[in-house]
């Protein structure tokens, strides 16, 4: 299953491969259903995986966001790309 999600991740990614940030727009406002079917292939996996290992993928998904606040406080991470360990 993991293998099937980088697969379809990799379909996702070149849709928009090597194209600049006006390039990639014209292909979200040109082939909206091929990137949402590209979408909806990675979260009909993800949500297999998770199924399978008998996970809750909501309750993962609030849990790691909540952690990531905690690392990246807005008031100190904000415009910064660097890392939770060097804010």
């Amino acid at each position: 299953m993991a293998a099937a999600i980088v697969i379809e991740a990799a379909e996702l990614q070149e849709l928009f491969l090597w194209k600049n940030h006006e390039e990639q727009l014209q292909i979200l406002q040109a082939k909206p259903e091929r990137v949402g079917e590209e979408l909806a292939d990675i979260a009909v996996y993800l949500l297999e995986l998770a199924h399978n290992l008998g996970l809750d993928l909501g309750v993962l998904i609030e849990d790691k966001l909540k952690k990531n606040a905690e690392k990246y406080p807005v008031s100190r991470s904000k415009g910064s790309s660097r890392k939770y360990d060097e804010l």
